[in-house]
């Protein structure tokens, strides 16, 4: 692929009235050379049990390949047809909320039989017939998978032979999770109940785990038909999707990502942001930086808002920042969900590149430009290979572990940590890749950043300190190292096996009132240095205290620490400190760790990302984040801004207007 590919769902099937040729006019109009088709549609490619009707793909195909525009097939699989749930009503998932009803998407049991029959045969009679069309560059396996919360008696039996294949025995089970307690003990495998109702977070947490396993076979199930068909020059992904906080947030608690993607060729993404005044871009690069590091390659946004909800509808000029926003680390597609506004049923408000009158609109009109753009700077942009020196450590098991304990309030769970974090060293130009507790490449990074490891092995956190006492430079907040895999709490001081590392240790945590960090150390001002919803009364061993607690009776208890250990240094945040303390910590670790330099002189809304093209030159790109004009002075040698094609200077004034972007070709290639 050569190509940036900017792109649109499609769905010829939803459209009130007759208009593919104006369709395929106004996306060549847009710069529009890709749209993904099928994977919402079974009920109208089966219309009956076994009838097959794919008139509507191959009209599609053939006039998108008369046009030039490439076509991504979707799997139709992620919402069943009627026929089915009327002779199999098996097929729905029964979750804690009891059996499933029709009428969602994703309702499914994945792991149900007849499911999976008549999802192969649909992937079989639907890919058989359009991999040889040669507008087909690629398939997407299903939509946004996860296991729906599926945990009916056919999972739960599934789960009492893995755990029986795990642990070998009930008696290494019920001491791994602690059974004994209110009478939860299992004394023999027949005697396994419904995990739904346990009130034991060990056992939970292992059912979460293994309803994530679920989807990473699902979809190597389905990768794994779709590649008997797949020709050389296609690909094979899938469309991931975060957890949600008014658009993608954090972790996934459903899906283990990593796992997933194994099966797949390229990592895709759905992103979906706050906008208008809210947007600043951290979910484009969280979710960008996520999906890039499951694969440690470039990937694709598969779905991203053109206008949607009335709230997110753009301002003039945002579209084209967060177009390039995804480029910036590291995507070669951005496509919109979707073409056109639906005129009925569940999204009707989700409005797409064009409004419900299906013509030209400012959004529309931007998104020309953008697809001009894209065109003419494909070769420059294409292929960015970014290689950052910071990273961010995230964990399925630690995410679940803090649901079945969850910091007191509810204010705070485990993605409002990680995004405390990374949007920390975001808004300070610090590029991250995101690793998992399976990572072994540790030793690649100066500086990894660890949000409430609550859950983790003794090999993971021994890892850890092996980092750090070998010359890294790593910071950890509170509830790391506290309990191991299995959520069993560690029964050393706290905070377990990296105590050693972080020079630190504890025996009491309380949920703090009217608490500050003395003496305001970080200088941030006393609206930004109260301590909130955790606080652990860390004793020093070896390290030097960078923040004390103010307060009467916990005065004498450290908040927040430092130590050398070998070679490297390691931070402990020891409670839920304000993003500016945050902020401040996490500088003082990249100035430690040699990562700060010319880009830092930048701050948020001045975001700066960079890498490497295909031609070996680095590329910048400059983004104004906000409603006022900004400028700064460009810090490196000569080069070529190139949306406008003009030259620039080392310390020639660069200004930005109003969610500007810049992004600058260095002349001098990279050697090596």
């Amino acid at each position: 692929m050569q190509q940036l590919l900017y792109g649109v769902a499609y769905y010829d099937e939803y459209m009130p009235y007759e208009r593919l040729d104006e369709d395929i006019r106004m996306m060549k109009a847009a710069g529009i050379n890709l749209v993904r088709i099928a994977e919402s549609t079974w009920s109208t490619h089966e219309p009956q049990n076994g009838v097959f009707d794919f008139r509507s793909v191959d009209r599609v195909l053939d006039a998108m390949h008369k046009a030039g525009i490439s076509v991504i097939v979707g799997t139709p699989t992620y919402a069943v047809p009627t026929w089915m749930v009327k002779e199999h009503p098996d097929v729905l998932a029964e979750t804690p909320n009891g059996p499933g009803r029709y009428g969602a998407r994703q309702i499914m049991d994945i792991t149900n039989p007849t499911y999976l029959f008549y999802s192969e045969r649909i992937i079989r009679k639907l890919i058989g017939r359009v991999c040889g069309h040669p507008a087909v560059i690629g398939y997407q396996v299903d939509n946004e998978t996860k296991h729906y919360h599926t945990s009916g008696p056919n999972v739960q039996l599934r789960f009492v032979k893995a755990m029986k294949n795990k642990f070998g025995t009930v008696e290494r089970l019920n001491e791994e999770f602690g059974l004994d307690y209110w009478s939860n003990r299992i004394n023999g495998w027949e005697d396994f109940p419904s995990v739904v109702g346990t009130i034991n977070g060990s056992l939970g947490a292992e059912f979460a785990r293994f309803q994530r396993g679920l989807v990473t076979e699902f979809l190597a199930w389905q990768a794994s038909i779709v590649n008997e068909y797949k020709h050389a020059d296609q690909f094979v992904t899938h469309n991931f999707d975060f957890g949600w906080r008014d658009g993608s947030f954090g972790v996934q608690p459903d899906v283990d990502h990593f796992a997933a993607a194994e099966a797949l060729d390229i990592a895709g993404v759905d992103i979906y942001h706050p906008s208008q005044d809210l947007l600043t871009g951290k979910e484009i690069s969280y979710c960008g930086d996520s999906t890039r590091s499951l694969k440690g390659s470039n990937y694709f946004v598969l779905e991203t808002q053109a206008q949607a909800f009335p709230h997110w509808t753009p301002y003039p000029r945002q579209l084209r920042l967060q177009a390039f926003s995804h480029l910036a680390s590291g995507a070669n597609m951005v496509e919109y969900w979707h073409w056109h506004s639906i005129h009925n049923s569940a999204e009707t408000y989700w409005k797409g590149l064009l409004s419900h009158d299906l013509g030209p609109n400012p959004t529309y009109e931007e998104a020309m430009t953008i697809g001009r753009d894209f065109a003419r700077l494909s070769s420059k942009l294409i292929h960015l290979k970014k290689s950052n020196r910071a990273a961010i450590l995230v964990s399925n098991e630690a995410l679940t572990s803090l649901e079945w304990f969850r910091l007191p309030g509810g204010k705070a769970a485990y993605n409002d940590i990680v995004r405390l974090m990374y949007d920390r060293l975001y808004e300070m130009n610090i590029g991250c890749d995101i690793l998992h507790p399976g990572s072994q490449n540790f030793e690649d990074y100066d500086l990894i950043v660890v949000p409430a490891l609550y859950a983790a092995s003794d090999e993971l956190l021994s890892r850890l300190n092996r980092y750090a006492e070998n010359g890294g430079r790593i910071v950890y907040t509170f509830k790391s190292g506290f309990a191991n895999e299995h959520i069993k709490v560690r029964t050393d001081a706290q905070p377990g096996l990296i105590g050693e590392a972080c020079g630190v240790r504890y025996s009491q945590f309380i949920e703090p009132k009217s608490v500050s960090l003395k003496g305001d150390p970080f200088g941030v001002g006393a609206d930004n240095n109260d301590v909130t919803v955790w606080m652990e009364l860390l004793t020093p061993t070896t390290a030097e205290v960078l923040a004390w607690y103010d307060h009467p009776h916990w005065g004498q208890y450290a908040a927040i620490t430092e130590n050398r250990y070998g070679k490297g240094t390691a931070t402990y945040i020891g409670c839920l400190p304000s993003e500016a303390v945050m902020g401040k910590v996490l500088e003082r670790a990249c100035k430690d760790a040699g990562l700060w330099g010319l880009d830092q002189e930048l701050a948020f809304p001045l975001i700066v990302k960079s890498g490497t093209n295909q031609e070996g030159r680095t590329i910048r790109y400059y983004f104004n984040y906000s409603a006022g004009t900004k400028s700064f002075a460009y810090p490196y040698g000569k080069g070529t801004e190139l949306l406008a094609d003009r030259p620039v200077s080392q310390g020639e004034l660069i200004e930005l207007e109003r969610w500007g972007v810049a992004i600058i070709e260095e002349d001098t290639k990279i050697k090596g």
